[in-house]
């Protein structure tokens, strides 16, 4: 599940030094933030007063005004990795679907097997189109037998609504609680402890096991609270009503849990080895490609499934590696990585990572490119010394 489908570029002199940029409008908020608010239609979430009165630096992002960092995103990423810490996920879309149809529905447009989730378990699952490529990665949360909720990106909230509405023949109803609910997810070794030690209901919370569900107060507010996210770390992303968030926010961070933004968020996932839609995944491109076999059934028909099926038997042209650059340059999206001498693939995404201190990135390259092969990654006209590597480049203890 990603942040959004914003562009990677690599490196900018608006964006903070050595990380790297997404796709964003950096706004000026002072006296003139509400009028630059209303000029561009970017929304709000609940939490936009926390995120000021915090220091957020704000930017534009996939519709919305939301944090890029607050003090440094180095020093954020380091947070989630050593401790614990909080982003503000309300951007991302919230759907919720009811039927005495629901599982077959569910079944039908997504690739993973909703049929071996227990009720208020969930799963990472993708909404392919028809032709065998994704029109999203999204969350799947089985809550009974008539009941599924579903997260997905915000950059394709409308984009994803309008393809499920047009394959719903079975008589189930949508509900969208975006704009009722917000979303914060807290990351990080200490996030399960931190959240326990907020909540009424600690021993549901320790026992949760990765994608369970848990529905209690935690600091005061309701939750719905899966055991998820996106950074590799463990940790929670809790759901409540729109009025709570800030109540929860706060309650959060007196806690002892960091604020952090989009910056250290992009960082996280790509050390983490997790696809971002629009660099990894996309309309036109093969999830075998990126490495998604594992939520890909091969024991039901879905939306796209022949298509999925030939691929696995004839093999995708190339397939998601990681690089590891010798020093801290950043590679961009689109740049060209050479094996000696031969062109073999591109650069999906680039960040600088604190854990390895170098320059890392996702790249599509040819079969026969295998891990632990020397490269070169084009940074702005220079051949800089590179290492294949495998896209995992951490993986919790």
């Amino acid at each position: 599940m990603s942040v959004s489908s914003g562009r990677f570029s690599g490196e900018n002199p608006r964006f903070p030094a050595g990380v790297g940029q997404l796709s964003w409008t950096i706004h000026d908020r002072g006296k003139r933030g509400a009028i630059i608010a209303a000029v561009s239609g970017s929304k709000r979430t609940p939490l936009f007063a926390q995120h000021e009165a915090a220091g957020g630096r704000i930017v534009e992002f996939a519709g919305y005004d939301l944090p890029v960092q607050y003090k440094s995103v180095i020093a954020e990423a380091k947070a989630v990795r050593e401790g614990c810490g909080m982003f503000d996920v309300s951007h991302m879309a919230r759907l919720r679907f009811t039927g005495d149809r629901v599982i077959e529905f569910i079944e039908h447009i997504t690739t993973n097997d909703v049929s071996k989730l227990s009720d208020r378990q969930g799963q990472y699952s993708l909404l392919p189109n028809a032709a065998g490529g994704l029109v999203d990665d999204i969350i799947v949360y089985r809550i009974s037998s008539t009941e599924i909720r579903m997260v997905v990106n915000a950059s394709n909230h409308a984009k994803d609504v309008a393809h499920i509405e047009a394959l719903n023949t079975y008589g189930v109803e949508m509900a969208d609680h975006t704009e009722a609910t917000a979303m914060i997810a807290v990351q990080g070794p200490k996030a399960g402890e931190l959240i326990a030690g907020l909540s009424d209901d600690p021993d549901a919370i320790n026992a949760a096991g990765m994608f369970d569900v848990v529905n209690c107060s935690i600091g005061g507010v309701q939750c719905f609270a899966p055991r998820s996210g996106y950074t590799g770390e463990d940790g929670f992303e809790l759901i409540c009503p729109a009025a709570d968030a800030p109540a929860l926010w706060d309650a959060l961070a007196a806690a002892g849990v960091k604020p952090c933004g989009l910056g250290s968020r992009d960082v996280l996932r790509v050390e983490a080895g997790l696809p971002l839609y629009g660099h990894e995944l996309g309309e036109e491109l093969s999830p075998l490609s990126a490495g998604l076999s594992w939520v890909i059934s091969e024991d039901k028909s879905f939306v796209g499934s022949d298509h999925i099926a030939a691929a696995r038997v004839n093999k995708t042209p190339h397939l998601l590696r990681g690089i590891q650059m010798d020093g801290r340059r950043i590679p961009a999206p689109g740049a060209t990585v050479t094996v000696d001498g031969e062109e073999v693939g591109t650069v999906s995404s680039g960040v600088y990572s604190p854990l390895l201190e170098k320059g890392i990135a996702f790249a599509f390259l040819k079969r026969k490119i295998k891990i632990g092969f020397d490269c070169e990654v084009d940074i702005r006209g220079k051949k800089e010394p590179a290492k294949v590597s495998s896209r995992r480049f951490f993986k919790r203890a």
